[in-house]
């Protein structure tokens, strides 16, 4: 699949502008000015890349835009290659039997009052969540954003989050609500489980 990436002078600009702007949206008449080439071979290159999933798009104000997809599962690899960035021993970590890092595990610990925190999506492999951590609890939104910032820092891309009361998430849980059954179901860690309440679900 990544073998797709390559094979053109354009794609290797498209992959240069993309993975230096992480967060940033074009649209095609900008992306042939900024990286000189013509726009037939810009909009080839954007549709294989769509394919393979490396970047997303979206419409807006009648335009189409693109950005890069940091969900792509060789989003941080392909960053290393052509934004320049070195992969960090601290960005590598050491992972525990189910493949999550040990330092991610160790924020979500050290955030206080929670009683339960799922690591899911992008920090589990195999994971196809569209949330990567979820807290349960009484929790302070400056310590929750500061340990998020931690883990996108480690990660190198932006991660999604999700808080919910106790109360809320044990009622959804009962009624086996659409969002926390698709979190459960899937490939996920539970890195905080205080009232043993996911062990009750057995």
């Amino acid at each position: 699949m990544i073998d797709k990436l390559f094979g053109s002078k354009t794609r290797v600009k498209l992959l240069h502008l993309f993975m230096n702007h992480p967060g940033q949206s074009f649209y095609v008449r900008e992306i042939t000015r900024l990286i000189d080439e013509q726009i037939n071979s810009v909009r080839r290159e954007l549709s294989n890349m769509l394919e393979v999933g490396v970047i997303t798009s979206d419409t807006s104000d009648n335009k189409l835009y693109y950005q890069v997809n940091q969900r792509y599962e060789f989003y941080t690899a392909l960053r290393a290659i052509f934004a320049g960035e070195t992969v960090t021993t601290e960005q590598v970590g050491v992972t525990n039997a189910a493949g999550v890092h040990e330092q991610h595990l160790s924020i979500v610990n050290d955030i206080p009052s929670v009683r339960l925190a799922i690591l899911s999506g992008v920090l589990v492999k195999g994971s196809t969540a569209p949330v990567d951590v979820m807290l349960v609890g009484n929790v302070s939104p400056a310590k929750v954003k500061s340990a998020m910032a931690m883990i996108e820092k480690l990660e190198g891309r932006e991660i999604n989050y999700t808080v919910l009361p106790y109360d809320e998430f044990y009622y959804r849980l009962s009624v086996r609500d659409k969002f926390i059954t698709e979190v459960l179901a899937g490939k996920h860690t539970v890195a905080v489980d205080k009232d043993n309440v996911l062990g009750e679900q057995q």
